[in-house]
């Protein structure tokens, strides 16, 4: 079994419109939401075993943030610049080969290739909002097969809209 946790990276901040795309860091929101889902994956026992995460910086601190919230330490976070803005193919490229060793992992990036992919591996996924966790369980045993077939089970949590 495997398991693939997408994720968009938590809300980020417009207001220096100085910094490079690239560059943005989390807002309030973003702060706040992403410990959140990293509490409620742990409280559903979903813990992975590695994150791959773009190195835009909102995409890094939403995946620090979720390290520490599923006591996972910053050894288990992997940065890829491919990430940024990868395809959906380009996101299962990086999924496929990733080391079978490994059972779950988190990816965090960016929309709207995070949602497409979302999409097009359960059509029970409309959007990806802001920090918002697609959870797609495989029964296959070598990630290469990662896409190829339909997901064994699909769970998708978003953080509430702002009141």
């Amino acid at each position: 079994m495997k398991t693939v946790l997408l994720v968009r990276h938590a809300k980020s901040s417009w207001g220096d419109q100085t910094l490079p795309d690239h560059e943005r860091p989390l807002n309030h929101r973003g702060r706040r939401d992403a410990p959140r889902a990293g509490e409620r994956l742990r409280e559903r026992g979903v813990v992975p075993d590695a994150i791959v995460t773009s190195t835009a910086v909102r995409a890094r601190s939403t995946a620090v943030i979720l390290a520490q919230a599923l006591d996972l330490g910053s050894d288990r976070i992997v940065e890829d610049d491919r990430l940024y803005g990868a395809s959906p193919e380009g996101l299962l490229d990086i999924i496929r080969a990733l080391d079978d060793e490994l059972a779950s992992v988190m990816l965090v990036g960016h929309n709207p290739e995070i949602g497409e992919l979302a999409s097009r591996l359960s059509d029970e996924i409309a959007e990806m909002p802001t920090c918002a966790v697609a959870e797609f369980r495989f029964d296959v045993s070598d990630w290469a097969e990662v896409g190829a077939v339909v997901p064994v089970a699909v769970l998708f949590e978003a953080p509430p809209r702002d009141r």
